[in-house]
């Protein structure tokens, strides 16, 4: 017995037709959902940054106010007894003075001022001069006959020292050339008197060098 299939009942005819029904619900199920979502997730307005003001404050300046200082105590006097009695001291001396004989004085203090003239200056506010300029000293010279010969001239230099009288002492020939020129030069120095230097308008020693010099005349 064979049965026989109802055509209104077939579902093969129908499936082409089904499959397009079901495939159009599920893109409108998709695109619902996405719908949905996009309109839950609107963006949102971007949140607003406070902006930080700064205020300036005025700075007063303030001045220091200063305190005086205290006042000092006042000293306590104290009080000193009346009843105390002072008794003199007996000064005993050992040896007896002689009314008679004469008196023996301790020698005078030495003066400050007198030990500083003693000084030797070699800077001074007036330097010695030779009495008449120095064509005193060449007047005194006699040229040495041995060193005319020669025929040797040039200059000797003298340091020495002069004193609060005037006087030439401690001759040292600093720089010469010839032996007997340089002791003709000593001799004429020594022979000649000179004003004495003067520091604050007193007469000083006072050290200070000079040329002289030997030329022969042709």
């Amino acid at each position: 017995m064979r049965y026989r299939k109802n055509p209104r009942f077939d579902l093969k005819k129908s499936y082409p037709l089904y499959l397009e029904v079901g495939l159009i619900v599920a893109l409108l199920v998709i695109i619902g959902a996405v719908k949905i979502q996009l309109i839950d997730e609107a963006p949102s307005p971007p949140p607003e940054i406070e902006q930080q003001v700064l205020e300036m404050e005025e700075i007063v300046q303030t001045q220091q106010q200063e305190t005086p200082p205290p006042p000092l105590r006042p000293q306590v006097p104290v009080e000193v007894p009346n009843d105390e009695i002072i008794e003199d001291d007996i000064i005993e001396f050992d040896s007896e003075f002689d009314l008679d004989g004469p008196m023996e004085l301790p020698p005078p203090p030495i003066d400050d001022e007198e030990e500083e003239d003693e000084e030797i200056f070699t800077l001074v506010e007036d330097y010695p001069e030779p009495i008449g300029g120095m064509g005193t000293i060449y007047e005194k010279i006699k040229y040495p006959e041995l060193a005319r010969r020669a025929g040797v001239d040039g200059r000797v230099i003298l340091q020495f020292t002069v004193t609060k009288k005037g006087d030439v002492e401690d001759v040292v020939v600093l720089h010469g050339f010839n032996e007997l020129c340089e002791q003709e030069a000593i001799r004429a120095v020594k022979a000649t008197k000179f004003k004495p230097g003067k520091q604050r308008g007193r007469p000083v020693i006072v050290r200070f060098q000079i040329p002289i010099t030997f030329r022969l005349d042709n």
